[in-house]
């Protein structure tokens, strides 16, 4: 009775999942999910596909990767997605968790500047802008890295995330690791106390502030600015290169060694190919799936659904909306995870 409270007030809260199952009940047939709105457009194709091949429905609901992760401590999904890993911490106040990669995106600064066709951002620039300390966009400093570009006489209005973001927390990544000022002040998290801007809920809710804002600028999904049409900036790496955000660019991020947990940030890559604002985004489910009255069944479905994710078919969907696939070795890694899930301390057959 408990759990059907539970489900009920999850439900409330505004995850709105036609067909959904509780995951306790021995009659699902299908998943549900929760989290992540960063790879929305690419999940939405590939759970589509997914029904259509095998008829198993998955549900997902993109409440921003915060809710997601809950949702799973709360047990009130099959999965999680999010683009942050969970840290040493979370791991352990949860049961064993594993992680599965499931393609490469970015966090485009994108912007709404009329007439300014391109616009080039370094790491300080943009610190600088989300720190308050850059109010115009005719200030000197940031004409100084825009010789060629007529920069307006407006200001500034930075756009964040309200919710609990793993963007977010991919961002103030990056700028944690480019500005020490950054890191002192602010740091990194899913939800932070912005010193400056304008809150919006998703990368939906961004990319629409943007729109509507001369003069605005903000972090979101790659694929958000590009369906949206919003200009995104290219932004100075570790290697010096201003790089416009790309397929290219972002599998360029992703070179160097990748743990066997997969569990790793790929912001702020030495390839001097790299958008540096670069990350993985993952799917996140227990590792033992006996738990509160699962069956096999139920295990063996999740298993096989994180097994096609990774494979030929889902990975090739990837670039038809702008995200990256992930390379043979991360694929390798993704694999050796979803094999190590359980059902009563068994493997799963």
């Amino acid at each position: 009775m408990k759990r059907i409270f539970k489900v009920a007030a999850f439900l409330m809260a505004g995850l709105s999942m036609l067909s959904l199952v509780s995951c306790g009940s021995k009659k699902s047939s299908g998943l549900v999910g929760a989290g992540a709105t960063f790879p929305l457009p690419y999940y939405n194709m590939a759970f589509d596909a997914y029904k259509t091949s095998t008829g198993v429905a998955v549900n997902y609901g993109a409440q921003g990767s915060g809710t997601g992760i809950r949702s799973l401590a709360d047990r009130l999904v099959d999965f999680a997605g999010s683009d942050a890993f969970l840290n040493d911490d979370e791991m352990k106040s949860m049961p064993a968790v594993i992680h599965v990669p499931t393609c490469l995106g970015a966090a485009v600064l994108a912007y709404n500047l009329p007439g300014v066709k391109e616009l080039r951002l370094t790491p300080q620039l943009l610190s600088d802008i989300y720190l308050g300390k850059l109010t115009m966009w005719s200030d000197p400093a940031i004409a100084a890295v825009n010789p060629d570009v007529k920069l307006p006489d407006m200001k500034i209005f930075p756009v964040y995330r309200s919710d609990g973001s793993g963007t977010t927390y991919v961002f103030s990544h990056y700028l944690s690791q480019v500005s020490e000022e950054w890191a002192k002040t602010v740091g990194a998290g899913k939800a932070l106390k912005w010193p400056v801007g304008m809150a919006a809920k998703g990368n939906p809710g961004v990319a629409g502030n943007i729109k509507q804002t001369e003069g605005a600028i903000g972090y979101i999904g790659s694929e958000y600015a590009f369906s949206a049409r919003i200009p995104m900036a290219l932004m100075q790496n570790a290697a010096g290169n201003f790089v416009q955000p790309s397929t290219e660019s972002i599998s360029a991020a992703a070179t160097g060694n990748i743990p066997d947990d997969t569990r790793v940030m790929i912001t702020n890559s030495a390839s001097e190919d790299a958008y540096p604002v670069s990350c993985l985004t993952w799917i996140l489910a227990y590792q033992e799936q006996a738990y509160d009255g699962r069956t096999i069944e139920q295990a063996k479905t999740l298993q096989d659904f994180l097994y096609w994710m990774i494979g030929q078919e889902a990975q090739a969907m990837t670039v038809k909306v702008h995200y990256a696939p992930l390379s043979a070795d991360m694929a390798a890694k993704a694999k050796a995870q979803i094999a190590s899930m359980t059902f009563n301390g068994q493997p799963i057959q």
